[in-house]
């Protein structure tokens, strides 16, 4: 099974980011740590991990911690 992030804007709805898949959790972890700031710029406002189809964790907001 691969994983693969789900990027949404600020209502939730599911938008274009990245089409990269990782063969594990810990790549696809590893990866966004090295882009989630530019994902951001981009217009990302959270981000879902899922497996396959299912969802392993999230949504998790990419807004700055005040």
């Amino acid at each position: 099974m691969e994983y693969r992030w789900r990027y949404q804007d600020e209502q939730g709805r599911e938008i274009d980011g990245p089409a990269e898949t990782f063969p594990d959790q810990t790549a696809a972890e590893d990866w966004f740590s090295s882009v989630w700031s530019s994902l951001r710029e981009a217009g990302v406002v959270q981000v879902t991990l899922l497996r396959s189809e299912s969802e392993v964790y999230g949504p998790m907001s990419l807004a700055p911690v005040e």
